[in-house]
């Protein structure tokens, strides 16, 4: 990254909430209030679906390890925001920011990933009930997971080299709250078009397929509850869906809007709110959904806390 007209990058400057320099003390309590949120939320529910001797089934399963996921993946973001808010500076080194996006990007292809999972199990317990003991056995179930966790990690590695090995001239300022492909390739230098693909196909494999089997999944999903000649039955399995679908709604559908939105369209503000949804939002809403929509979880919520008060 060195030239006649280029100078070696060696730190970034986030943005995020310069422009509401006022406001700064409010947004970091805010934030804070919402990762403690996120925390205790997700942790109770790993502790809930670990404990309770009714939550271990491999839906409650993959539960425990979406929330300690969410966990993960806020973490990439929401500490280092609340560092640049309350030093007001928003410097990031070169090597941070190679390793922020690289571990946001990991574990949201994870995520994605665990979602489609998800569906699965949904789909094989209701369209597929008499064999779903033997489908979904415990070596399945974590052979699952092992794979959604790993999976995405050589190709996303390789997809944040390139980024970073781009040219980077003129402004080091990155108008976002962290470091993500499309603001960086508007600090770029020279062609970007090759690793703008790059990230499409990406985009493609670990979003937008994921997210296409999930809906494939819930069609084959409503075909069979809608022909069950109970109501009481219907209705038990609607309710088993409808958080993983509500889930599955807000992380896909402000993500796509930021990474699937023409460039023409962007605006900096819009992006911004969009990539807290999905970074922030929808991991501290994730227990609130799982939660008060399961009568199992709310019965074992019941019986934890008291003990957790006691000691």
């Amino acid at each position: 990254m060195s030239g006649d007209n280029l100078t070696v990058v060696v730190e970034f400057i986030l943005l995020g909430f310069s422009d509401l320099p006022k406001l700064q003390g409010f947004l970091f309590g805010v934030f804070l209030s919402i990762y403690l949120c996120i925390l205790i939320g997700n942790g109770l529910l790993i502790i809930i679906t670990k404990t309770d001797p009714g939550l271990q089934t491999p839906m409650y399963f993959f539960l425990r390890n979406f929330s300690f996921l969410e966990i993960c993946y806020t973490s990439v973001t929401i500490p280092r925001m609340l560092a640049d808010l309350w030093t007001q500076k928003g410097t990031i080194s070169f090597i941070a920011c190679a390793v922020q996006t690289c571990f946001l990007y990991i574990l949201g292809a994870a995520e994605c990933l665990l979602l489609t999972v998800m569906a699965y199990d949904r789909y094989v317990a209701i369209c597929k009930p008499l064999y779903y003991p033997l489908i979904m056995n415990h070596k399945v179930c974590v052979q699952l997971i092992v794979v959604s966790w790993l999976i995405g990690i050589p190709i996303l590695i390789e997809e944040t080299y390139q980024i970073f090995s781009l040219n980077f001239c003129g402004s080091k300022k990155l108008n976002h709250i962290f470091c993500d492909a499309p603001p960086l390739i508007e600090l770029a230098c020279g062609e970007t078009y090759e690793i703008e693909i790059s990230i499409h196909v990406a985009a493609l494999i670990f979003a937008i397929t994921p997210f296409l089997l999930i809906l494939i999944s819930y069609v084959k999903i409503i075909t069979t509850i809608v022909r069950l000649p109970s109501t009481s039955g219907r209705s038990k399995a609607f309710s088993t869906c409808s958080s993983h679908l509500m889930v599955v709604g807000l992380f896909f559908g402000s993500g796509s809007i930021v990474y699937l939105q023409p460039k023409s369209s962007h605006s900096a503000g819009s992006v911004k709110v969009f990539a807290l949804f999905y970074t922030t939002v929808t991991p501290m809403l994730n227990p609130l959904i799982y939660s008060l929509r399961n009568k199992d979880v709310i019965a074992a919520l019941r019986k934890l806390l008291p003990k957790l008060i006691r000691s």
